[in-house]
């Protein structure tokens, strides 16, 4: 009853003239919810890197409720159609915008220079300006315990890659699961095919079985559908899921899940914008940060390999096992050079920039 004649005192003075025009737009802007929009590279899926954004976006509802309107485009290509959406969204009057796929990076960059008020987010970009923040994650730190559990798994020593582009990301990933499979099993080896796509499911598919005719038994991939965990499943191979738990796909194929966890971030940053504390910054996070995480085993892996995943998991966590760390030996790129050389690990930059395939690798970087 005190707050309905708070209200209406309120209203009575700026009507009366007593309270100025600022106060009164202050007053509706602060019961009007936070409008967030969101940009999706592919169509929404069951399962996918779109899903775990999707599955973010709906973790922010979640925990704002009221508090927060959310949108999203799905399956807006890279370019100029994503500079069109991220544009169009900020004229709806989104004031914080999530742009999650790299080849947004510049409309972001573009679209924000003309909207200084709107805050945006671009995930897995590097560029920042005041009203642009940039957050990855560390999805190498998963790969690398994903290579432990096919080295454990394979039979044949060799593993297949399904790659969408040569970027420092994909590489990274690629070099982290080769140096944790061959953490466990020296003799192994990762033959990787790249389809200049990040979304294609027959080309995806395609891949993945001219890989396993190449004798590869498990397979994982660096691609945004379910298409190379559907063709292990029809083979009767193994396969690492990416982004997703994807066992309703390839319930007897799969080895272990990486999966990428947003909903903490986007809330955070929510929250950071309907405090007034929101500023423009770089995160990277990883395994100790909760935004990747590897479990979701299939029935086929033993415990004594899901026991020791774990537990490197929480080396991970815990700051005693870095991926790209040569303890031993030298380690070697696949034309023989020393990228990291013994005793030392390699820096953030030197990740962020990494353009090169580990020793083991069968393949080039395509240029």
């Amino acid at each position: 009853m005190y707050k309905n004649l708070a209200g209406r005192a309120v209203l009575a003075l700026a009507a009366a003239g007593f309270l100025s025009p600022v106060f009164s737009q202050q007053q509706q802007q602060a019961q009007a919810p936070l409008k967030i929009g969101f940009v999706y590279v592919t169509p929404v899926t069951d399962a996918g890197w779109v899903r775990q954004h999707e599955e973010g976006r709906k973790a922010v509802d979640a925990a704002l409720g009221a508090k927060v309107r959310t949108t999203y485009v799905e399956n807006v290509a890279e370019g100029a159609d994503a500079e069109r959406v991220i544009r169009d969204l900020a004229q709806q009057g989104n004031t914080l915008i999530f742009t999650p796929s790299f080849g947004y990076m510049e409309p972001t960059m573009k679209v924000a220079k003309d909207f200084p008020d709107v805050k945006f987010e671009s995930i897995t970009g590097y560029k920042t300006a005041p009203n642009v923040a940039t957050a990855n994650a560390r999805y190498y730190e998963g790969r690398y315990l994903a290579g432990i559990a096919a080295g454990r798994m394979t039979k044949t020593n060799i593993a297949g890659y399904v790659a969408g582009f040569p970027i420092p990301e994909v590489l990274q990933g690629i070099n982290a699961f080769t140096l944790g499979m061959r953490s466990v099993n020296p003799s192994a080896q990762v033959r990787v095919v790249w389809l200049n796509e990040w979304f294609d499911p027959p080309k995806e598919r395609d891949a993945a079985m001219a890989l396993f005719n190449q004798n590869a038994d498990v397979i994982a991939f660096h691609t945004g559908s379910t298409a190379v965990m559907a063709a292990a499943q029809e083979r009767g191979k193994l396969a690492i899921a990416y982004h997703s738990d994807m066992r309703k796909i390839a319930p007897d194929a799969q080895v272990v899940a990486v999966t990428h966890q947003w909903g903490g971030y986007y809330t955070q940053r929510a929250k950071a914008v309907l405090n007034g504390s929101w500023k423009s910054g770089k995160l990277w996070g990883g395994v100790k940060e909760g935004m990747i995480r590897v479990g979701d085993f299939g029935t086929k892996v033993p415990k004594a390999v899901q026991d020791e995943v774990l537990a490197r998991q929480k080396d991970i966590a815990a700051g005693r096992l870095q991926p790209f760390r040569a303890a031993a030996a030298d380690v070697r790129d696949n034309e023989g050079h020393t990228v990291i050389a013994k005793g030392t690990q390699l820096g953030d930059d030197q990740i962020l920039t990494m353009n090169w395939l580990v020793e083991g690798v069968q393949g080039r970087v395509a240029r």
